[in-house]
């Protein structure tokens, strides 16, 4: 069973700006002709990277919601210009959507079991979840009609 890891999207405001986020540095790398990957920098090096390498994503959490995911197909452990050691968390460059769920901040990542992930939302669900206003959004959720 994969192993997945969970993040704080800090200053994304939905799955819709993720997109557009993740389309613009897609964009970016292939102008510079750069492979087209997702990178996200963190300080910390998963230690159990061969369970999340065994078809574990990274789940955003936007706006205090568990909101999308994207696959994770590398670790890479390197050091900064300072030394530090830092990890490249490197995904295919696809935001999926999954059924939104409450998520409290938290800071750094944290591992996240299979049974623990929020299933993926259909192609027609995801567009008409991402088309609502947010307030309308969180309130149908808060009902359970979400």
């Amino acid at each position: 069973m994969p192993l997945h890891i969970i993040k704080l999207a800090v200053g994304c405001e939905s799955v819709k700006e993720l997109k557009a986020w993740v389309a613009e540095r897609m964009a970016t790398a292939k102008k510079k002709g750069l492979p087209l990957r997702h990178i996200h920098v963190t300080r910390m090096t998963p230690k159990r990277d061969a369970e999340v390498l065994a078809g574990g994503s990274l789940y955003w959490v936007i706006k205090g919601e568990i909101a999308a995911r994207e696959k994770i197909i590398a670790i890479e452990p390197f050091r900064d210009k300072d030394g530090i050691g830092r990890c490249r968390l490197v995904m295919q460059p696809k935001v999926i959507a999954v059924s939104p769920r409450p998520m409290r901040a938290f800071q750094g990542w944290r591992y996240f079991t299979e049974d623990s992930a929020p299933p993926d939302l259909t192609k027609s669900a995801a567009a008409s979840v991402a088309s609502m206003p947010e307030p309308m959004r969180k309130e149908l959720r808060d009902l359970g009609l979400l």
